[in-house]
């Protein structure tokens, strides 16, 4: 099975950011890994579930799917900034870090900080992650075997 790169981009935001603040980080953080990764940039957008609405406007917009975390998975998670504010209100140094990470999941890696917008209302920072990706089925990778009984086995082979 090979894994498939999960790059999920995640947001952190004040209540008073607009969708064109989360629109210019996204751009930003394109701009700054962008070449990095030449097809496919993000593939997805992550948000805890408190913040969900705003990302999910922007994920309609730029059709790309939405993965919500848990709230109160943010503080368990190392993140590369250390923001007073963040860790006061969110327990974790950047809510878009540890939003990235938790959606990309177990081991993944920060592309590097996150990046603020310029009216410094939203946060997005880049995680990848790795998808185990299940072979295609074909007949000859199935064989069903019969029992005595009238339940059939499934088998798969690789």
């Amino acid at each position: 099975m090979k894994p498939s790169t999960l790059r999920i981009a995640g947001f952190g935001f004040r209540s008073e950011a607009t969708l064109e603040s989360l629109i210019q980080a996204l751009d930003q953080l394109i701009d700054q890994y962008g070449s990095v990764y030449k097809y496919g940039l993000i593939n997805r957008l992550a948000a805890a579930r408190s913040m969900l609405p705003l990302v999910e406007e922007l994920g309609r917009l730029r059709n790309i799917e939405v993965i919500a975390v848990v709230d109160a998975e943010l503080s368990t998670v190392a993140t590369l900034t250390h923001s007073t504010h963040s860790l006061q209100a969110r327990g974790t140094g950047s809510v878009a870090e540890a939003v990235a990470l938790l959606a990309a999941g177990p081991n993944a890696r920060l592309v590097g900080p996150r990046i603020i917008s310029a009216d410094r209302q939203a946060t997005a920072a880049l995680a990848l992650g790795f998808a185990r990706k299940l072979p295609a089925l074909d007949n000859t990778a199935l064989k069903i075997a019969s029992c005595a009984s009238p339940i059939k086995i499934l088998i798969y082979t690789t």
